[in-house]
């Protein structure tokens, strides 16, 4: 299933097939510079173990990379965006050829050296395959090779990087500027700067536009059918979910142990001693994550496609994002039917849902599902923890049997 099958439900012309026609346009390159789902609360759920396969959907791949903190046996990450898979198979090139965490934080952390441009010209070019390099030396829009954008702060780049800057371009405009969310040195005074300076944006009658608009999330990753879901979930429809949202992640954490809330208030990772991030990029664990990394592999392709081509009984743990989100019925019972087919007894499958809802139960077959344990109390517990604080909940099925 490729992304043009997974968003395209309605003809060509309508209303609704031209904004699923614009999505996927958006979605054609780099959309996420960071993953937005939390790895820590991930590797809680998948309990992973030394003789597991992971098969994980991988975005930025800042998920990949940390679940070898947890020492997997093999990673098998597979995505559709071209962009993606370039950025992943970076990552592993850098940890291959870099002399150290310093250079590998300055290159991934703080993202915004021109040192960064010719440390990959001298050192990590050449341990890229053919498409990935020849992604990175391409030139973008504005003339630059792509990987410029680690010498200007690539976590501003994106559809993702491009959103959370026209958000605080908006903040600005109306007279709040998102930044002032770092100033907080503690969670009370996050919730003061919160109600003061960011809730009453939501009461602007440009905002109230502008969310009604489904294109206007694109840069969230949100496309028309998940917008759906959002709409109607809570009875302030849109609007009400997203500054419900926002104040999760604004104050449901302390600011200095969320690299997602410093990435949406700060547009970048702090990198001081004790600056929270992805525990791919933290000190402690650089040894280990780069022993491992010859355990991942990429893979372009959808995930059901991948599944279809591995053995039974050969995959342990399942990471789905918000993919399902996008599938109809019939995508949905082809992708359970291939991680049944997969999984080993003990597996695990986690996803998230931009909407507070089961998903699954009465679209895929009750003859699939029966066999698999949702771990309801356990999904809830982990959700309230995932410090990215986006999605309406997060979701953890268990194949039972042997997990020894």
């Amino acid at each position: 299933m490729g992304l043009t099958t997974a968003v395209h439900r309605s003809k060509p012309l309508s209303r609704a097939g031209i904004l699923e026609r614009l999505f996927t346009l958006a979605f054609s390159g780099l959309v996420y510079p960071q993953i937005w789902e939390d790895p820590v609360v991930d590797m809680e759920a998948l309990d992973l173990r030394p003789d597991d396969h992971v098969v994980a959907i991988a975005s930025g791949s800042c998920n990949i990379l940390s679940y070898l903190t947890a020492n997997p046996a093999k990673i098998s990450a597979v995505d559709l965006n071209g962009a993606h898979i370039a950025l992943g198979k970076l990552k592993l090139a850098a940890l291959a050829s870099l002399a150290g965490h310093e250079e590998f934080l300055r290159f991934f952390g703080e993202a915004q050296s021109q040192a960064n441009v010719a440390l990959y010209d001298r050192e990590i070019a050449t341990r890229l395959d053919a498409v990935s390099r020849s992604y990175w030396e391409g030139r973008s829009l504005s003339g630059r090779r792509r990987v410029q954008v680690f010498a200007r702060n690539f976590y501003r780049y994106g559809l993702l990087g491009r959103f959370i800057g026209a958000g605080h371009l908006l903040g600005r405009t109306l007279g709040c500027d998102p930044r002032v969310m770092l100033q907080a040195r503690d969670m009370a005074e996050q919730r003061v700067l919160f109600d003061r300076h960011i809730a009453p944006v939501f009461d602007k009658p440009l905002v109230r536009w502008l969310v009604r608009q489904p294109a206007s999330l694109y840069g969230l990753g949100i496309p028309p059918a998940q917008y759906k879901a959002l709409a109607a979930d809570g009875d302030a429809g849109i609007r009400g979910v997203l500054r419900h949202r926002l104040e999760r992640l604004a104050c449901g954490f302390d600011l200095k142990s969320n690299y997602f809330a410093r990435q949406a208030f700060g547009r970048g990772y702090a990198t001081d001693e004790n600056a929270s991030l992805p525990p791919y990029l933290e000190r402690r664990n650089f040894a280990a994550v780069r022993e491992r990394a010859g355990r991942v592999a990429y893979h372009q392709s959808a995930i059901t496609t991948f599944l279809e081509n591995q053995p039974a009984k050969s995959c342990d743990a399942y990471v789905l994002l918000d993919a399902q989100d996008w599938m109809n019925d019939a995508d949905l019972t082809a992708l359970w039917t291939q991680i049944m087919r997969t999984a080993r007894p003990g597996a695990r499958v986690i996803f998230r849902t931009a909407a507070d809802e089961r998903l699954l139960p009465g679209r895929v077959p009750a003859s699939i599902l029966a066999q698999w344990r949702y771990e309801e109390a356990r999904s809830r517990e982990l959700g309230a923890r995932d410090r990215s604080s986006i999605y309406g909940a997060f979701h953890l099925h268990v194949l039972p049997g042997a997990t020894a």
